[in-house]
């Protein structure tokens, strides 16, 4: 007997599917973004591009998205899980480093882009609810596209990439008071604002309650017990109990999902699970986002630049213009030299993506016209195309900036940046002398540990480690191992130890990686893997022995450390070389052991 199951649903998945598989790798070869590759997808295959004409064209069917509806669960996933990684990017420390530029120069920004955009859009004839959406929506920028464009340059750290990373995480916590305003506001469309508030405030409260004490209490012990278990697919299933239980919550309070979420990423962004949980969103991370991008593509409507062109193009330019005139007027007020101001303003002058999600929840709940929600998807859509080239053109500016005496502290690189920052891996009795003597030294390290019980321990005694599983390639990512200057693993289980030395040179043969090995045999095993340096147990111990004894017996400590060392490094050569006679030690090795003789 046939099974019956929905075609429309698994056609219109498949689309998706083969935009995630083809399309996009294609954008990506060509140089174009990949939200831009989902966002003309979506509009192309959507129902309102080549999907309109399935009905004609029977073999477009399976080419195309011909109702939206079959996609929207999916879609409202990915604004869920979007929202969450907008919290779980947040902290503390981030807020507090960038204080005065996030909430001074961002907050500046989205008041008065706020203020202005809704004061246009009730001129055009918008209720008073409706423009505050607009307005407030399109005050703010894509985070997905400036940040990938500005990194795939090489210019977060620039003057105008800091700043612009400032504004942007503003913006990013502007989305809790806008999604609770938008709840509010549409519990009762007709009623007054006031009268909407009354109503819906305490409700929303009460749930925000709910979900951070019930965070506070629960989360880090449930991570806890299912990380002691290490089974990765539990892991997973408990993340996705978190996501989606806060957003239930936030949803029978009558906000939205995503706003549930995003609470639930801000509390797991100060635990020491935050780490692992990034790795452990990392995989299907973009394919969720993808599918969020590819359903507001979907809304894009190609005959509201047909029917309105003139209109369209410059409202395009006047968004762009206020926008742009307010963040350089701002950047200036905060010291910023003009080159950094005029470029922030290029980049953050378009709209973002929050925009579709904002006016596709007021649309849901009647708040703002079909009309004018598809007339701001596409003025959203066309000026969000339009950042690459803004980033390009900014890029020239960059010869001309002034010198960095000029930057404003909130900007400057903090004394131990990316290029000393190193990975500890292993915080037991040896990881903590590793990092004392690194903090003594002034060099910033990330610590980790794959023992939930070690990390719980030390970070109740004010350690900052976090815990994971360094041979995940996504938690080495998560760590910033792709700008990270070293690895230091000094795990003592030697095949855990191999595993994340041979991943690690995968991704980075120029990087310095020192190992612990158990002893000489270990030692050579991990030279062929590449490290740069292994430091066998036995052998530092007989070392540590020897030095003891012959001060003790009287010799003077300076010719004994000399002779110590020479010692060192005689065994550590005979290692090597035992490695290249038996055809072993890689030349990544090599090359890394000539750079630390250089």
């Amino acid at each position: 007997m046939a099974v019956s199951i929905n075609i429309p649903a698994y056609s219109d998945a498949l689309v998706v599917l083969g935009t995630a598989g083809v399309i996009v790798p294609l954008a990506k070869r060509w140089g174009l973004n990949p939200v831009l590759g989902y966002l003309a997808a979506g509009a192309f295959l959507g129902p309102l591009g080549l999907g309109s004409f399935a009905g004609e064209m029977p073999l477009l069917y399976w080419a195309t998205v011909a109702d939206a509806r079959n996609l929207s669960g999916i879609a409202d996933l990915g604004v869920v899980f979007l929202l969450f990684l907008i919290g779980l990017e947040l902290s503390y420390e981030r807020l507090t480093a960038m204080r005065h530029l996030v909430f001074g120069l961002g907050g500046m920004q989205i008041v008065l882009s706020s203020l202005l955009l809704a004061s246009v859009a009730s001129w055009a004839g918008q209720r008073t609810p409706a423009a505050i959406v607009i307005g407030g929506s399109l005050a703010l920028s894509s985070t997905a596209i400036v940040l990938e464009v500005l990194s795939g340059q090489g210019r977060l750290k620039t003057m105008a990439g800091r700043a612009s990373f400032a504004v942007l995480l503003a913006q990013d916590l502007a989305v809790i008071p806008i999604l609770m305003l938008i709840s509010i506001l549409g519990a009762n469309a007709e009623a007054s604002v006031a009268l909407n508030i009354a109503r819906a405030l305490f409700a929303a409260v009460f749930a925000l309650v709910l979900i951070v004490l019930a965070g506070r209490l629960f989360l880090r012990p449930l991570f806890r017990l299912v990380a002691s278990t290490q089974p990765a697919e539990l892991f997973i299933a408990a993340l996705l109990f978190v996501i989606v239980a806060t957003g239930v919550v936030a949803a029978v309070a009558g906000m939205s999902m995503a706003l549930g979420a995003f609470v639930a990423g801000l509390l797991l962004a100060e635990t020491e699970y935050h780490k692992a949980i990034q790795a452990t969103v990392e995989p299907f991370k973009g394919l969720l986002l993808g599918l969020f991008f590819f359903t507001v593509g979907m809304g894009f409507d190609v005959r509201e630049l047909v029917r309105y062109p003139g209109i369209l193009l410059a409202c395009a330019a006047g968004l762009i213009g206020f926008k742009a005139l307010i963040l350089i007027a701002a950047g200036r007020l905060f010291k910023l030299p003009w080159p950094a101001a005029l470029e922030t303003g290029l980049l953050l002058g378009p709209g973002g993506e929050f925009a579709f999600v904002a006016i596709g929840l007021a649309g849901g709940l009647g708040l703002v016209t079909p009309q004018a929600a598809s007339f701001t998807f596409a003025l959203t859509s066309l000026t969000m195309v339009l950042i690459p080239l803004f980033a390009i053109a900014a890029q020239h500016l960059a010869p001309h900036m002034e010198r960095q005496a000029g930057l404003p502290p909130e900007l400057l690189p903090p004394p131990a940046g990316p290029g000393k920052h190193v990975i500890v891996v292993g915080y037991g009795r040896t990881g903590k002398v590793v990092c004392s003597l690194l903090k003594t030294h002034g060099l910033a390290y990330t610590a980790t540990d794959r023992d939930p019980e070690v990390v719980i321990r030390e970070r109740r005694m004010g350690a900052e480690v976090y815990y994971g599983d360094a041979t995940r390639i996504e938690f080495l990512k998560a760590c910033g191992i792709m700008e990270a200057a070293g690895l230091i693993v000094t795990i003592h289980t030697q095949s855990v130890t191999s595993d994340i030395v041979s991943e690690a040179r995968k991704l980075r043969p120029d990087l310095v990686i020192v190992a612990r090995a158990r002893d000489a045999e270990h030692a050579q095993q991990l030279y062929s893997l590449g490290v740069t340096d292994a430091v066998p147990e036995t052998v530092e111990a007989s070392l540590q022995l020897s030095e003891a004894a012959l001060v003790g017996l009287g010799i003077p400590t300076g010719p004994v450390i000399v002779s110590i060392h020479e010692e060192r490094d005689k065994i550590r050569a005979e290692l090597q070389k035992a490695c290249t006679a038996a055809g072993l030690l890689g030349t990544r090795a090599i090359r890394a052991k000539k750079r630390r003789r250089r």
